[in-house]
């Protein structure tokens, strides 16, 4: 069984940095995707990035993004510069049982319970 666990949420301001982490148990981030994703208040959950033998970021958060692969730690780190408010949202990482990256939120097998994350102005 496949468990994912995200920390790293909180408040930040405006224009710093945050750093999340989805840590795994029970296969390892080297051989499957994880995907991060975002459901911001009273919206649908969108994707943010997703890295598996490749790696796939939101478009529109292509400059402020990076995504990484902690092989002894078995965790996938999201970190998001220059925040904003809009960025606020419950953060997920999932686990899809390929090795290939992958947008679309149907393609995971596995969801972890979600990460707050508030941006102040």
């Amino acid at each position: 069984q496949v468990h994912l666990v995200e920390s790293g949420g909180g408040l930040v301001q405006a224009g710093g940095s945050l750093r999340l982490s989805c840590a795994a148990s029970g296969r390892s981030v080297s051989l499957y995707a994880v995907g991060w994703f975002r459901q911001p208040p009273g919206r649908q959950r969108e994707f943010v990035a997703s890295l598996g033998g490749n790696r796939v970021t939101k478009d529109s958060l292509m400059d402020r993004l990076s995504i990484s692969r902690d092989v002894n730690k078995n965790t996938i780190n999201l970190q998001i510069d220059n925040m904003k408010p809009e960025d606020t949202a419950v953060y997920y990482c999932a686990m899809r049982l390929s090795g290939a990256a992958s947008i679309k939120s149907e393609d995971y097998n596995y969801w972890g319970q979600g990460t707050q994350v508030t941006v102040s102005s």
